[in-house]
């Protein structure tokens, strides 16, 4: 339910209802491969996921754990069913990128286990380079670019490339807000110094002062997407997409964690916008 609230922020139009299928699909797969990475592999059984995934290596995924194949075969099956779905519709052959994406993720994932299971501190740099990409915002909209391939035709695949700043930023905002209100819990439970953390780490800062800079830096990226806007023709269903990933993000976790844990706020936002809208 989360994750359609999260979808239904990207895109709220009737026209966009397989935007808001599409995401709900492939965040909920995304979602699973975090906790897969974060919480059951053995560092052994990460570095054979990820050797799979990257490959797409069937040979390789029948020597996984039951459950990594279980999680390989749903992402294959989505990852077939949209590039069909984008074959017949938009005559574009969009399996390659897919996979690529999910290849994207995994080594970001695996990075993040390596720091986890070694005892290292990423540096803030470090981890932001990083971080932006192992919270999945990326291949959402990428993905997304395939559902609504009508405003990328002409310009496929070099257009991916174009957005690709407008995508990073996006993503961006979407793993500090995500940091902002769920590392305290995340480090409790026993994991990787998120944003906040490694920050106060390495400028000897306290938490409200990293935090504060956190914060900052979503203003700062905020500016430079409106830059990015101005300067460049992207198709509008693409700037909004991307400017929608960022906000909702804000929204989901500006009370704490909107998507793992909604309670309170998040939680009546979700009741009232989807369970118990406004009569007609």
């Amino acid at each position: 339910m989360e994750i359609y609230f999260w979808a239904t922020g990207l895109s709220f139009e009737p026209q966009y209802a397989k935007c808001r299928i599409c995401f709900t699909k492939y965040a909920c797969l995304a979602t699973v491969v975090d906790d897969i990475y974060d919480i059951y592999g053995s560092l052994d059984e990460l570095e054979s996921f990820t050797k799979a995934v990257t490959g797409w290596d069937v040979k390789a995924v029948e020597e996984l754990p039951e459950y990594m194949r279980v999680m390989f075969s749903a992402m294959s099956e989505f990852t077939n069913d949209l590039a069909q779905e984008t074959l017949k519709h938009h005559g574009l052959d969009v399996l390659p990128y897919i996979k690529e994406q999910w290849a994207i993720l995994c080594r970001a994932h695996i990075t993040e286990a390596r720091w986890f299971y070694g005892g290292h501190t990423p540096t803030f740099d470090e981890y932001i380079k990083n971080g932006w990409i192992s919270i999945g915002s990326l291949g959402g909209l990428v993905l997304l670019c395939f559902v609504e391939a009508n405003s990328i035709v002409d310009q496929f695949p070099h257009c991916l490339k174009d957005y690709s700043q407008l995508f990073y930023l996006s993503s961006l905002i979407t793993r500090l807000s995500d940091d902002l209100g769920t590392s305290k819990a995340e480090m409790e439970r026993g994991d990787i110094p998120k944003a906040v953390q490694s920050y106060m780490i390495e400028k000897g800062l306290s938490e409200d002062e990293a935090r504060d800079h956190v914060k900052d830096m979503i203003k700062c990226s905020w500016k430079k997407i409106n830059e990015e806007i101005v300067d460049n023709c992207f198709p509008k269903v693409i700037v909004n997409l991307s400017k929608n990933m960022a906000r909702t993000a804000q929204c989901m976790y500006q009370h704490g964690d909107g998507v793992g844990t909604s309670t309170g706020v998040t939680k009546d936002c979700i009741v009232s916008s989807i369970l118990k809208p406004i009569p007609m």
